[in-house]
């Protein structure tokens, strides 16, 4: 137990003495190129970007211990780079500059903790090319005399580049500009200004006294600034290629063959660029390049004959001017405009003595007066002469001036008449004259007494345009005024009785333009050159039928504009109502009179005066005969020129007829169930007269048919569906009825007409059982139709018997059996008169025709006979008479009024009782004779 705690002390020495013996951590060192290890001999490109792993610092711990790495640099300096303490990896954070900063010191060490090894440490920073060249001692300005040799030095330029290598070395060439610039002004240096005192100066252009404006030309490192003059032409080339540039020294030179001229150009603007050999930067080959401009200004050197300025000359002398009056003066410039010599003016030939010049202005004078000159014109020449500094006289030039004598236009023009001058003409003369006539009682005459073109004027009508023209309508010195008719119809009575212009006369070429005016006045005349025209191409008139005669119809109105008698319309009908279409298609070319139109079918008069249309006084006017007149009417003058209206007059109906019945409504029969129909006819010619209402005025008894009102259909009552309906309302069980039925126009006033109506009523059974009743029930009302069934079957009977003898007659005569060799004529017996045969309608029973005649009553007739006192039943009419074949006349049926009192009638005999019809077919059977009797009266159809 006392050794334990011996050996912990002797243990906690020992550990004690070794933590005193803790070798301290080292770099390991790294060979050239390397990028780990102590940065020894390490470099650094100074376009590496900024955050990239440049390298890595490693090192060892003697005891194995953990260590780490730092980095630092001198205060005054920056951090360019920055590690990662534990695993040494160095970061550039800073940009490099080669040509700011080409090495970088620092500090590294390296740690375990206890111990703590630092080294400094060198980072070359090696080139890259990210420098371009630069020009030195800008603006690049120089003076050239226009007159420097071809191929001779002007100027040398200078560029450096701070790289390096390929990418430090600069050559140099002139940039050709591929656009052109026409707006620049001239350019020209200012004098009081030395090219160091030009500096950086912006390009100005100036013109006047106006703002400023600035331009660019190119991409100019360079600017100066310049007046410009706007009335000299552009003299900045931009893009000469008169100048060459040496690409080692920089030299400009003027090219072989190549020469300035001052007064073409006397600015150029030369580009230069100077361009490094190309280097590498961040893994890409670059070129890198510069551009400045030199400006050559020309001098000018006298080379230039002077030059006239505002060529040609003219001057004019009139014949108010005094003598030593300026006429005009001549200016002439050097051609060499930057020194420009003293000039003098000389008079060389063409004078005569009437003009001189003054030597220094170039001024031109009259020494005569101008009434003493002889010629027209003079043609002078001018000389002028350079005089050089040194007094003896240089380069001249020659040019001609023309000089006219002028009169003075001091006349304007003047109108003459028969009497001198005048300024109003007057004319009298029937309107609408001949096209192209001259007015010859106009007699002008204008006259301008100047000379030449002072004397020359145009002359013109001011007024209405288009209906006279003048000739002629350019005058020199005097002419005689014609005027002509241009439009004949604008010359007008009707529309101005009095023409007034302007004749105008306005010189031509003067600046005064002198002119002068007459009024010319025309009065026409009238004359019969209108026709008589009405209101409107058309009247319309409406007027009751029963106006009484002489009623006013229609006003039509016609216009005649001429004066005088002339102007007085007279009126007349035109055509007569029967021919009045026709003449409306053959254009009216056959005028009749009124007179002549009072036929008996024209109603109307009109008045010669008024042009009142009114009825004749015995005129009957009938809408229902004719509803609508039309015809025309005359405005005709005192000449006979006339025009035509046509005139349309509609009668307005008036209810003045009475409904009428047809023939057929005396006797119906009708099939139970089936209506029977009575028509009626108004003869108005409007509605309402003519529109028609039915009614039963009377029935016994009463309550068995119903009537439409606005058919005229004849219907049972909806309560009667049999015939044994109607047996019980009769104690006789009769199926004949008679009905007072009444027909009225709905007019106001309104007029009706009453007839009586016979119905026999059957059912559809009764007829099934005797189709003939059945088909005669059927054409009970169109009797032609029965008419056709039978014409029908004759005419197929015929067309057989022709057959069947035609048949034989080629039979007989191919067997020779028909020889005709002689031929016997036999007289036939007269015939009998033709007849038409209606034996098939004989009845086999006439009782039914007894029901429907209608007997005065007598006081003492007994209504309720038994049939033991009833008298016989009638026999059956007889036949009717043979019709008239070829009748023309109609006969005018009236519908009779209802009169008297219906008949009692026989009672009907049982139906065991023997008969030799039904008494259905016998009632059809006699309706159908009677309706045909009639129409065979009316008309023959066999």
């Amino acid at each position: 137990m006392g050794h334990a705690p011996r050996a912990a002390a002797i243990l906690g020495l020992l550990r004690f003495c070794l933590a005193q013996a803790n070798f301290a951590p080292h770099f390991f060192d790294n060979g050239a190129g390397s990028t780990n290890g102590n940065m020894a001999l390490f470099s650094l490109p100074e376009d590496t970007p900024v955050g990239s792993h440049v390298y890595t610092l490693n090192g060892t711990d003697p005891e194995g211990d953990s260590i780490s790495y730092h980095i630092s640099f001198d205060p005054s300096s920056r951090n360019v780079f920055s590690v990662d303490q534990n695993f040494g990896n160095i970061t550039l954070v800073e940009e490099l500059d080669r040509e700011k900063e080409d090495e970088i010191e620092a500090i590294i060490s390296i740690s375990d903790g206890l111990n703590l090894v630092a080294e400094k440490v060198t980072i070359l920073v090696t080139d890259a090319n990210d420098e371009g060249p630069r020009f030195t001692q800008e603006p690049y300005i120089i003076l050239v005399p226009e007159d420097t040799p071809a191929g001779s030095s002007l100027f040398t330029v200078h560029a450096v580049d701070r790289d390096t290598g390929s990418g430090g070395s600069v050559t140099y060439f002139l940039q050709r500009c591929t656009h052109h610039r026409p707006f620049l002004p001239a350019l020209t240096s200012r004098p009081e200004l030395s090219p160091i005192q030009w500096g950086r100066i912006s390009l100005v252009l100036t013109e006047g006294v106006g703002a400023p404006s600035t331009a660019h030309a190119g991409d100019l490192r360079s600017e100066v600034l310049v007046p410009w003059s706007g009335n000299l032409s552009p003299h900045v080339s931009l893009h000469s290629t008169k100048f060459a540039m040496d690409r080692h020294s920089g030299v400009l030179r003027l090219q072989a063959g190549a020469t300035l001229d001052y007064e073409k150009s006397r600015t150029h603007l030369v580009t230069v660029v100077a361009k490094d050999g190309g280097g590498r930067l961040r893994g890409a080959h670059v070129v890198f390049s510069a551009t400045t401009t030199v400006t050559v200004n020309v001098e000018d050197v006298q080379d230039m004959a002077p030059v006239f300025v505002g060529t040609p000359y003219y001057g004019y002398v009139y014949e108010d001017t005094l003598p030593g009056s300026e006429v005009l003066t001549v200016v002439a410039v050097d051609g060499d405009q930057g020194r420009p010599n003293h000039l003098v003016y000389s008079l060389v030939n063409g004078s005569s003595g009437a003009f001189e010049i003054n030597e220094t202005s170039g001024a031109i004078s009259v020494l005569q007066n101008p009434s003493q000159l002889r010629r027209e014109v003079y043609e002078l020449h001018i000389q002028v002469t350079e005089v050089s500094s040194t007094g003896s006289p240089a380069a001249q030039a020659m040019v001609p001036v023309t000089i006219r004598i002028v009169d003075l236009n001091n006349h304007p023009p003047t109108f003459y008449g028969e009497s001198g001058p005048q300024n109003r003409f007057e004319l009298s003369m029937y309107e609408h004259p001949p096209q192209g006539e001259i007015l010859r009682g106009l007699k002008i005459t204008v006259n301008d007494s100047d000379q030449g073109a002072n004397a020359k004027f145009n002359l013109r009508l001011v007024g209405p345009g288009g209906i006279f023209r003048v000739v002629p309508q350019t005058v020199l010195n005097e002419a005689q005024v014609t005027i002509i008719v241009e439009n004949s119809a604008a010359i007008d009575f009707e529309q101005s009785r009095v023409l007034t212009f302007k004749l105008l006369a306005i010189e031509v070429n003067t600046p005064e333009k002198f002119s002068s005016t007459a009024d010319i006045v025309i009065q026409l005349l009238d004359t019969n050159d209108n026709v008589p025209k009405f209101t409107s191409h058309y009247y319309i008139a409406r007027i009751p039928e029963n106006a009484p005669g002489g009623s006013n119809v229609v006003a039509v109105t016609a216009v005649d504009p001429d004066t005088g008698s002339w102007g007085k319309v007279k009126y007349s009908i035109y055509g007569t109502g029967a021919d009045l279409n026709q003449k409306s298609r053959d254009g009216l070319q056959q005028e009749q009179t009124m007179e002549e139109g009072r036929g008996l079918h024209f109603r109307f008069l009109i008045h010669p005066s008024t042009g009142l249309i009114y009825t004749q006084p015995w005129a009957n006017l009938d809408a229902e005969a004719t509803a609508r007149y039309n015809f025309y009417v005359k405005a005709e003058d005192t000449e006979g020129r006339y025009s035509l209206a046509e005139v349309f007059v509609t009668l307005l109906d008036v209810n003045d007829h009475y409904p009428q019945f047809g023939k057929s409504i005396q006797e119906k029969t009708m099939v139970l169930g089936t209506p029977v129909r009575i028509e009626a006819t108004d003869q108005d010619a409007e509605e309402p007269n003519n529109l028609v209402d039915y009614s039963i005025t009377h029935a016994e008894p009463a309550n068995v048919f119903d009537i439409d009102a606005h058919t005229g259909e004849i219907r049972l009552k909806n309560s009667i569906r049999s015939l044994d309906a109607l047996h019980n309302i009769t104690p006789r069980g009769d199926f004949t009825w008679s009905l007072e039925v009444q027909a009225k126009d709905r007019g106001s006033p309104s007029f009706s007409t009453t007839a009586l109506l016979k119905i026999d009523i059957t059912d559809a059974e009764t007829l099934s059982r005797d189709p003939m009743a059945a088909f005669l029930l059927q054409t009970k009302d169109n009797p032609m139709k029965a008419v056709g069934v039978l014409s029908g079957i004759v005419a197929i009977v015929v067309a057989i018997t022709i057959l069947i003898s035609t048949a034989t007659f080629w039979r007989n005569k191919r067997s020779n059996k028909v020889l005709p060799v002689r031929r016997v004529l036999r007289r036939r017996s007269s015939p009998a008169p033709r007849s038409i045969r209606i034996e098939w309608l004989t009845f086999r029973r006439a009782k039914t025709a007894t029901k429907f005649m209608l007997k005065e009553g007598s006081p003492n007739e007994n209504c309720n006979n038994s049939s033991a006192g009833a008298p016989l039943p009638p026999k059956a009419p007889a036949l009717p008479s043979p019709p008239r074949m070829a009748s023309n006349t109609v006969t005018h049926w009236t519908v009779p009024t209802v009169s008297g009192s219906l008949n009692p009638q026989e009672p009907q005999p049982s139906p065991q009782a023997p008969a030799s019809g039904s008494p259905v077919r016998s009632s059809v059977v006699s309706e159908l004779k009677k309706k045909f009797e009639k129409s065979v009266d009316k008309k023959a159809y066999f």
